[in-house]
């Protein structure tokens, strides 16, 4: 089956030929991923715009995709994007990388010029770090979270300093900055805005949806989700989407290298799977029984346990040995004897209710 690598492969067609669309978005929104830190320049003007074809050089290449993850296939993807006469000649600019312990924020985004009048904005999704997971579980009880905010500065940055119209978009957590961030935008940036793009990003809290700020751009709103979707039904009640087929099973289908490309367009299915439904059905049950201070409760805990062992990515973690494991354990048993009895109680109430919407006719 092909994939976003194939597609950047197979279409010669300008933009001025086949208009942007949800395909183009998802490619740059994973484009984004890799770090181009000295490579693309920042709000400063230190140097003129990148061209994407000017990255493909074996000294980036390390720096580039270091600690992302499957190096491969992000690989592959630059020397497609490189060799493209659809995507070669895309220039770079306003790269903004910022990591944030203290704020637990983990942000970044970046501008491609698609033409002389058309800026395509990509947030970064959540990437290996544990502060960018942390903040990712902090939308389940504090809005808005400081990645955010930051969305809605950068688009009313480079607003400012563009003219033409104005494209956003992300994967995963990306997804829901780039909506978050065209609501709270300024009106004269929010008009030039013609579409947002949510690759699987995670939704917002009931109250969003009935605000006069979601209701100026729902029309713009493009979702896609993967059929098996998990993070992009979080938090997910009332925003419309279209469903993508994917190449993997379960929480991979989140890995855009999965979604399925049939001809110059996704391969689109009519709904969302079962186990799907049932999983993100639970998890929703889940939090809309816990208070806010209560899920930031469980959510500290979780975290804090983590942080006991000192590993700041998921690379990290996965190094963790045996007496790691045991340094866990004692910061957990070290944690008051009501917020752990709390957290456990909490964990069961999840797999309970997964388990009773996996068999819906026992009660």
């Amino acid at each position: 089956m092909k994939n976003i690598i194939d597609y950047v492969k197979n279409e010669l067609s300008s933009f001025q030929e086949k208009e942007f669309k949800a395909v183009d978005s998802l490619v740059l929104s994973q484009f984004c991923y890799a770090d181009f830190e000295r490579l693309v320049p920042g709000f400063s003007n230190e140097f003129a715009p990148v061209r994407i074809k000017d990255l493909l050089k074996a000294e980036h290449f390390n720096a580039m995709f270091k600690g992302v993850l499957d190096f491969k296939n992000n690989l592959n993807l630059l020397y497609a994007l490189a060799a493209s006469p659809r995507f070669r000649d895309i220039r770079m600019k306003f790269y903004v990388n910022k990591l944030d312990y203290k704020q637990e924020k983990q942000f970044s985004a970046v501008t491609y010029q698609i033409d002389e009048h058309t800026h395509y904005i990509s947030y970064r999704g959540t990437d290996t770090t544990f502060v960018g997971w942390k903040e990712d579980f902090n939308m389940a009880f504090k809005s808005p979270i400081p990645s955010q905010e930051e969305g809605v500065d950068y688009l009313n940055t480079v607003g400012k300093l563009t003219e033409g119209d104005i494209i956003i978009g992300g994967h995963s957590k990306g997804g829901n900055i780039a909506v978050y961030s065209a609501m709270k935008c300024l009106p004269e940036v929010q008009d030039r805005i013609k579409k947002i793009y949510s690759h699987d990003g995670p939704g917002f809290k009931d109250s969003i949806f009935s605000t006069p700020e979601y209701e100026r751009i729902k029309d713009r709103i493009n979702k896609l989700l993967p059929q098996s979707s998990i993070v992009g039904m979080l938090l997910q009640t009332q925003e419309s989407y279209v469903v993508i087929k994917s190449a993997r099973s379960g929480i991979m289908q989140h890995d855009p290298f999965s979604w399925v490309i049939e001809d110059d367009d996704f391969n689109y299915v009519n709904n969302i799977s079962n186990s799907s439904l049932n999983i993100n059905k639970a998890l929703n049950e889940w939090l809309a029984n816990l208070s806010e201070e209560k899920r930031e409760v469980f959510i500290d805990t979780l975290f804090h346990t983590i942080n006991s062992t000192n590993a700041k990515t998921l690379g990290d973690l996965s190094e963790v040995h045996i007496k790691d494991f045991a340094k866990i354990l004692r910061t957990f048993r070290s944690i008051d004897r009501e917020t752990r009895k709390f957290v456990a109680q909490t964990i069961r109430d999840l797999i309970v209710l997964y388990v009773r919407n996996m068999n819906p006719l026992k009660t």
